[in-house]
């Protein structure tokens, strides 16, 4: 029989707040963190808005020594499950560190290492390189940095699945925890891609918006969307396992029930046409957690605000729920944080367990003009009500379609 897992901590740095708290209240206010690109000059590309996170210093989280050795996206990771870790109350000195892991995953690593290096090497040889280039640039550093700091000494794994990297990641550790390799599992995702490459590239991919107005610049679901608003950030959780939680005295936030995943196998950025792959994943998810697809009520969407996402992930919804699609209230916290690529899923993860804990699901900010196929409830407003279970969707470059299911606690 697999073990119950529950969530017992949370951390977010995100661009409309530097901790869960501030995120949260951000979210229930409707205010988005987009605003014009400051971290190098975007005058000569098509988009110049993001959603960047403000007033972050690392070495109010960690050692100066520690941050220097650091890129932006580690700092961000670190930062976010130190404040999950204090949240949830582990006392690692009490703990088998053996039996505590870490889930931490990056989309993309560090491009302003790669940027920075590459420039050395041009102008200056390859002997200028920085000799850490590769232990600060690559993607599982997070995982190892937070693991690092925080004396985790169990299984340290590192997803990378794009824009469903987030999610992967905390589904991977409710599984380790399921399967009894871990007891605990800080997991989650971190991204720090806004970079002249990193904006550069969605650009020519022609994802990003290119709407100056911040107000009209992120529209999930609405007939004048117009592409995706690069965010950054890290959103970390502890999972636990229940006995060992209610051992401890730890607080309990949700449950984690069902985990569900698949691949398009269609093409490297669309995803399919149909919604088959994604429509799987939530189907998947949900008969991972014992229930009934009429029992779900909720769904976080990847909601990009991209034509094609928005789209194909309202035909899965229709595909793995029928009539029942339309008695489900679907939102984008994408509307307000922008996409954090790999952190995504994770900070998105964050929105879904307050939002269950508080019986409380948030606007999809800026959403008003219905498009044509789009005729879901895409909660143009706030609800205050009962939120048994929330269903997360995130999907990946590459095809990579996952969901993640929690619900309310109740022993």
């Amino acid at each position: 029989m697999s073990r119950r897992v529950v969530v017992t901590g949370m951390g977010a740095i995100t661009p409309t707040g530097l901790s869960v708290e501030e995120f949260w209240q951000s979210v229930k206010a409707g205010r988005h963190g987009f605003a014009p690109i400051t971290r190098f000059d975007a005058s000569n590309y098509k988009c110049h808005v993001a959603a960047e996170v403000k007033g972050f210093e690392g070495k109010n989280y960690m050692d100066f020594k520690a941050a220097k050795r650091m890129e932006l996206f580690c700092q961000y990771a670190v930062a976010a499950a130190k404040e999950a870790i204090e949240d949830s109350g582990l006392n690692m000195e009490e703990e088998d560190a053996y039996r505590v892991g870490c889930s931490v995953g990056s989309g993309v690593g560090s491009l302003q290492a790669m940027e920075r290096e590459y420039d050395k090497l041009v102008n200056r040889g390859p002997s200028k390189v920085n000799p850490l280039l590769v232990p600060l640039m690559i993607s599982n550093m997070a995982a190892g940095n937070v693991s690092i700091q925080f004396g985790l000494k169990g299984k340290s794994i590192n997803v990378v699945t794009a824009c469903a990297t987030g999610t992967n990641s905390i589904g991977e550790a409710f599984r380790t925890i399921q399967y009894g390799d871990a007891d605990i599992m800080v997991a989650g995702g971190a991204e720090g891609s806004v970079t002249p490459i990193g904006i550069a590239g969605f650009c020519s991919l022609t994802a990003l918006s290119s709407v100056d107005d911040p107000d009209k610049c992120s529209l999930p679901f609405d007939r004048n969307r117009s592409g995706f608003v690069m965010g950054e950030g890290a959103g970390v959780v502890v999972l636990e396992e229940l006995e060992h939680a209610k051992a401890r005295g730890a607080k309990i936030y949700a449950e984690v029930i069902g985990y569900g995943c698949s691949s398009d196998a269609y093409h490297i950025t669309s995803p399919a046409e149909d919604g088959a792959g994604a429509a799987k994943a939530m189907e998947n998810a949900v008969k991972d957690g014992g229930l009934s697809m009429n029992d779900i009520t909720y769904i976080n969407a990847h909601g990009t605000a991209t034509h094609h996402n928005d789209l194909f992930e309202t035909r899965a919804v229709k595909l793995a729920f029928g009539e029942h699609a339309k008695d489900i209230r679907i939102n984008s916290t994408k509307s307000m944080i922008g996409h954090l690529l790999g952190a995504a899923g994770a900070v998105e993860f964050i929105a879904c367990v307050k939002e269950v804990d508080e019986g409380y699901i948030h606007k999809t900010v800026g959403y008003m003009t219905p498009d044509e196929e789009l005729d879901l409830d895409y909660c143009k407003e706030a609800y205050e009500e009962d939120v048994p279970y929330a269903l997360s969707n995130s999907l990946g470059f590459g095809g990579h379609n996952t969901s993640i299911l929690i619900r309310k606690f109740s022993e």
